[in-house]
């Protein structure tokens, strides 16, 4: 571990470990199981990873309760008056019993405090978040639409203010589309939507008229419809969607406002290109009163957050939207997300070693002296020389015959400075298997759109507040689609998306399942706000809470024991 403690705590701590393996507790085989080799691709939402401290987790004989109290985050957290009352709360033991979501509570205590005052409101959270996480998987294939929507959100935004206009548009996008296209019939057209509503289901009298000029309302602008006429993309178009000429008609007013100028046509092209490209998503939204308002206005949000770098396009934003869950649960460790940001293939590399990754962020000091000397470090780990690599040389001998890893290593040997400087952060990320899970996730989508995420390394509170916020743009289709089928109440959504407990809950609302029951826990939530707060901001309490092993240790006894011996001494 980072560093080791004074032989009288030694002495305490080998006392712990006969405890320790009379009762079991938490192994490395089972806080890191094997995660395989790195997915090609980043696909489908919600690929992250949700664990919960169980009786069958149990490793009989196993130290790693001894090991965590031989840190130095133990050490700062066991003298800690505010963390010493946390502990001694019974409900503690049942709040901690999930590390994943430890971090989220104290993250945004108050909020969370607030909420635990109503066990019904809390579960009724729980289970909606539930219902979202799950609708937002079957309704993945919504995800290029709402990509679009972000990279084009201005244009979204000004349309949105004739909401009609715009859901007419989502239920007519090709054909829209194609007349944008010819502005002068367009217009002539919207003067007198009467004249042409008797081409509704008549698509072949709607060309004919327009190649002839027969019908009289087209005579002033003959040669803007022959042009149109003639345009192939464009009867295709009209011809696979003849309602267009009902809803000139019913959305008349709507339309002229939306092309009344050479600014709106250009922003109704854009918005009309990008629903065609994904008519199905947006017809679906038009057709669920204010759920493409919501979802434009989520989409204008992320965008504010991600910037205005032209790498962050359409692709970017679809890898961050589809893998939304994993980057708002890794938001609460903002410090790790912004290193990981500013060196993703490195990390990436890392997070497909787990072990290691693991050891080298708990004894981080030990390895910064491989900062600028890769070659030393790729020697060390195929020899075992090292001893800060301990019992874990088998790990780091795989690490160093990784050929993909070692080059995303060698290439960006100062991440040996990053993992010391940010030591506890990634203390606690690497601690537990559902945070190390979702970072593999999250540097995986990073290392394929690095140039998008360049900036963002820069500012670790927007990444955040980012990653936040694609989470309620890749919420837009499932809650829309839940309100259709009167599962969900568009007030009662607009309400919750706006706590940050709601946000916590949704990243991951399986950690959060087993709270919603348990009336020792919510107490201590409601009761502790103010500690879990003052806590919250401290790099050592993230990193022991976070560790799977402490949840065993405080469940079992093992903790208060070792605790109260420390102050003995």
């Amino acid at each position: 571990m980072a560093t080791m403690v004074s032989n009288n705590k030694r002495y305490l701590v080998s006392a712990a470990v006969v405890a320790v393996v009379a009762v079991g507790a938490y192994g490395l085989g089972r806080v890191y199981p094997p995660m395989g080799p790195s997915a090609g691709t980043i696909t489908p939402a919600d690929r992250y990873v949700s664990s919960q401290v169980g009786a069958g987790d149990v490793t009989l004989g196993d130290t790693s309760v001894a090991e965590l109290m031989q840190t130095d985050a133990f050490e700062i957290m066991v003298k800690d008056p505010n963390f010493r009352q946390l502990a001694s709360d019974p409900g503690f033991a049942a709040i901690i019993q999930n590390p994943a979501a430890m971090a989220a509570l104290s993250t945004n205590a108050k909020a969370f405090a607030e909420l635990a005052k109503d066990p019904a409101k809390f579960s009724a959270a729980v289970q909606q978040a539930a219902a979202l996480s799950a609708e937002a998987r079957a309704k993945a294939s919504d995800t290029p639409a709402l990509a679009a929507m972000t990279v084009n959100s201005r244009a979204f935004a000004e349309l949105a203010k004739a909401p009609a206009g715009l859901a007419a548009i989502a239920q007519n996008a090709s054909a829209f589309s194609a007349l944008a296209d010819h502005p002068k019939a367009f217009e002539a057209m919207l003067a007198n939507p009467g004249a042409y509503a008797q081409y509704s289901g008549n698509f072949a009298a709607f060309k004919q008229a327009a190649l002839s000029g027969s019908n009289p309302a087209m005579k002033a602008n003959l040669s803007a419809f022959t042009a149109l006429a003639n345009d192939a993309r464009a009867m295709a178009a009209l011809s696979k969607d003849a309602g267009i000429f009902a809803s000139l008609s019913q959305n008349s007013r709507a339309y002229q406002g939306l092309i009344g100028n050479s600014a709106s046509l250009q922003n109704s092209k854009l918005v009309a290109q990008s629903m065609a490209q994904n008519s199905a998503a947006f017809a679906s939204l038009s057709r669920t009163p204010g759920a493409l308002a919501n979802a434009v206005n989520a989409a204008v949000a992320l965008a504010a957050q991600l910037g205005t770098s032209k790498a962050m396009d359409a692709s970017a934003v679809a890898a961050l939207l589809s893998n939304s869950s994993a980057f708002a649960a890794l938001s609460v460790n903002p410090a790790a997300m912004a290193a990981i940001s500013g060196s993703p293939r490195a990390f990436e590399a890392l997070s497909n070693h787990p072990v290691a990754f693991a050891t080298m962020a708990s004894r981080a000091p030990q390895f910064a002296q491989y900062s600028g000397n890769f070659a030393a470090f790729k020697q060390a780990a195929a020899s075992g020389s090292n001893p800060a690599m301990g019992a874990n040389q088998k790990a780091f001998a795989a690490l160093a015959n990784d050929s993909r890893a070692m080059a995303a290593l060698s290439q960006d040997a100062g991440i040996f400075a990053k993992l010391n400087q940010n030591a506890r952060a990634f203390e606690a990320l690497t601690s537990n298997s559902a945070s190390l899970a979702n970072s593999r996730l999250v540097s995986q989508v990073m290392a394929q759109h690095s140039a998008a995420f360049a900036n963002l390394a820069q500012n670790s509170s927007k990444l955040a507040q980012a990653s936040l916020a694609a989470q309620v743009v890749a919420q837009a289709s499932a809650a829309a689609s839940l309100s259709a089928q009167g599962k969900l109440n568009s007030a009662s959504l607009a309400a919750m998306q706006s706590s940050p407990a709601f946000a916590a809950i949704s990243a991951d609302p399986r950690a959060f399942a087993g709270l919603a029951n348990n009336q020792a826990a919510l107490a201590a939530l409601s009761k502790n706000a103010d500690l879990l707060a003052k806590l919250g901001g401290n790099p050592a309490f993230a990193a022991l809470t976070s560790n799977p092993a402490f949840a065993a240790a405080v469940q079992d006894g093992t903790f208060a024991k070792a605790m109260d011996a420390n102050l003995r001494q």
